[in-house]
């Protein structure tokens, strides 16, 4: 395991340590469903680019922490939207049953709509300007709305109706690239960045974002369940356009690694240490899982 991937662990299990303490204990249905939807795993790739950017600047890394559990409920909250019957029907997440197959489809509709109010809660706890509160606020709010997540999100419902690259960039900078940014923006307004470093940032953000989702879309055919911890060809059984369905498994291998060599080459004119980043671009389009 390399240094970088190291790195990454230790912020895993930083984390999973805080979003353990900070949901429900209590023994209810709902408690229940909201720690087994959180605490079951995950690559939390928000969370890490929340303390990667908190690097670039001497950020107190409690405010981090709770930024950082704040985008990861966020995004707990849509997967187990998006497993639902009525949207992806996946019966795994994680390796694990979707959280309506371990429990039912109306407590995991409300596990989802507990997850998301309490990241905005969350904000409203970290001890900083409330102008810097409010931006946070808006930039994670648009990111789940209509022309974010939800929006990204119906179209991926209906994505037999697309039929070029263009349109199906633009359903994934929706689904998955927004809240990727979003994670970039807020700890860019909490860590004190220039307006400048954050719109350069999120600009990285949204390449790595389009790369992140083909690398997810060759893992559902390369990967088999127990490594990728969903089941094997799903979209191909969904009969979803993805990008190798449109342009073949090599061409979207190569446009994934352009893709993480336009986000290093954002990186250069920002003057703090952005090794980290830059390793993540590399990260995202190598991975198996």
């Amino acid at each position: 395991m390399s240094e970088f991937e190291s790195l990454l662990k230790s912020y895993q299990a930083r984390i999973n340590h805080k979003l353990e303490g900070l949901l429900p204990m209590n023994d209810t249905l709902l408690s229940r469903a909201m720690r087994y939807s959180v605490l079951n795993g995950g690559k939390r790739l928000r969370p890490m680019l929340v303390y990667l950017i908190g690097e670039l600047s001497d950020t107190e890394s409690e405010y981090l922490d709770t930024l950082a559990c704040s985008v990861e409920l966020i995004h707990c909250y849509s997967l187990i939207h998006d497993d639902l019957p009525a949207m992806d029907d996946d019966d795994l997440r994680r390796g694990n049953p979707t959280t309506h197959k371990k429990f039912d489809e109306a407590t995991a509709i409300l596990a989802g709509d507990a997850l998301q109010p309490l990241a905005f809660e969350l904000i409203t706890s970290i001890e900083t300007s409330d102008r810097n509160k409010v931006e946070m606020i808006r930039s994670l709010a648009k990111a789940c709305g209509h022309l974010g997540m939800v929006g990204g999100q119906i179209k991926d419902i209906h994505s037999q109706n697309i039929f070029n690259m263009e349109s199906l960039d633009l359903m994934h900078s929706e689904k998955t690239g927004s809240l990727i940014e979003a994670s970039i923006e807020t700890s860019g307004i909490l860590s004190g960045l220039s307006k400048n470093d954050i719109e350069s940032l999120k600009s990285y953000g949204a390449k790595i974002g389009l790369a992140f989702q083909i690398q997810d879309d060759i893992i559902d055919i390369e990967s088999p369940s127990y490594v990728s911890g969903k089941d094997q060809g799903s979209d191909i059984t969904k009969d979803k356009t993805t990008y190798p369905s449109l342009v073949g498994l090599d061409e979207s291998r190569m446009r994934a690694k352009e893709l993480a060599n336009q986000a290093k080459k954002i990186l250069l004119p920002i003057t703090k240490n952005t090794d980290n980043l830059i390793k993540l671009a590399d990260y995202i389009v190598s991975r198996k899982a």
